[in-house]
């Protein structure tokens, strides 16, 4: 989200209403979308949760086997104010339910901001929040992380790990944890222009809370792209970064771009063979459609108990791209993802929009 780049505009498109096919029931401070023309049981519409869960994180907990997710810090316009990270709780990806708010209060290492795109694991007994702490055009955000013993916090705030002018990295925002054979690596990065721009990673000290030293980062992605996800499937690493503006309600032009890598350092390339460390470059996994725009900012992809993998990410409706305080109306959506020839695929790279089967889990 934030320093948005317009470079890569979409058509914006007529608005529809979104009552002809979709139906809203109540659930507990958000909503959540039943199809009159589906199974409820068995399958599922989108969006999956509403007004708002942007820059979504999700997790399964090990000890519970529930799932939960995380969001950016938003005013969903129903009168209860800006929520410190809401957080969301399923059994199934599909019907969520709001169980609170991931912070009491905000994290004193910065004098002002929200606390953005959140980054949840589980990892040596513990629930790990990493997150930004930034504002629009902010100079020097940061990244800092917090712990909990439940994954409904409250979580403690550790404090700074790192903010752009210690790290010498522009617009430091949207982490991302990766963790394999006992290291552990924190990805983030967000749009900037400048020389020094782009997605980065650096090796976190063992017990996740701060970076080993600043002078082993490395470059993976350029600065038109964000909200960096890695993922190995089989004998690539992948790249997943949202390319576009997040946040101007209908006219957001938000999608997501894959390249890939036998290292996790990089590089990533996309079908054609280019470095996603040039701007530009990238293959598209996702896009806007007639119906839902500002698709992007995705979580880890998780496979289900079939086998099956899937992705979450915000989308906005062309017919009520904001809620009434203003902010954009980024509701959190779920797809299938396939592999097509080795790549990520979502169907029609596009949002779904008909009903389809739910992931499978086992009771």
């Amino acid at each position: 989200m934030k320093i948005k780049s317009r470079t890569f505009v979409f058509p914006i498109f007529q608005l529809i209403s979104s009552c002809l096919f979709l139906a809203c029931a109540s659930n507990a401070g958000g909503q959540r979308h039943v199809s009159k023309e589906s199974n409820p049981d068995k399958e599922f519409v989108n969006p999956v949760f509403e007004p708002i869960l942007a820059d979504p994180t999700v997790m399964r907990d090990p000890v519970s086997g529930s799932f939960y997710a995380y969001g950016t810090q938003d005013d969903w316009g129903d009168g209860a104010g800006s929520r410190l990270v809401p957080v969301l709780k399923s059994q199934d990806l599909t019907n969520w339910e709001v169980v609170g708010e991931a912070f009491e209060s905000k994290p004193r290492w910065k004098k002002s901001g929200g606390i953005w795109a959140p980054e949840a694991v589980y990892m040596d007994g513990r629930y790990f929040l990493y997150y930004a702490y930034s504002t629009w055009g902010d100079a020097n955000p940061g990244v800092g992380v917090a712990t909990a013993e439940k994954p409904e916090g409250p979580f403690k705030d550790h404090g700074k790990i790192f903010d752009s002018k210690s790290i010498d990295v522009p617009n430091s925002i949207d982490p991302f944890l990766w963790e394999e054979n006992g290291e552990k690596f924190l990805f983030w990065g967000s749009f900037d222009n400048g020389p020094k721009q782009g997605t980065f990673g650096v090796p976190l000290q063992g017990d996740g809370l701060a970076i080993t030293d600043a002078n082993s980062k490395f470059k993976v992605a350029a600065g038109d792209l964000e909200a960096v996800i890695i993922h190995k499937h089989e004998d690539f690493y992948y790249f997943i970064g949202s390319r576009g503006s997040c946040c101007e309600g209908v006219r957001s032009t938000y999608h997501m771009v894959v390249g890939r890598s036998k290292n996790l350092k990089g590089p990533y390339l996309d079908k054609e063979g280019r470095d996603l460390r040039e701007r530009g470059n990238g293959t598209l996994m996702l896009k806007a459609n007639d119906k839902f725009v500002g698709v992007g900012h995705g979580s880890r992809i998780m496979a289900d108990d079939a086998n099956q993998d899937w992705i979450l990410y915000h989308g906005i409706d062309v017919a009520k791209g904001k809620v009434s305080g203003g902010a954009s109306r980024r509701m959190l959506f779920l797809d299938k993802v396939a592999w097509i020839d080795g790549w990520p695929t979502i169907e029609g790279d596009m949002p779904s929009t008909n009903a389809q089967n739910k992931p499978y889990f086992k009771q």
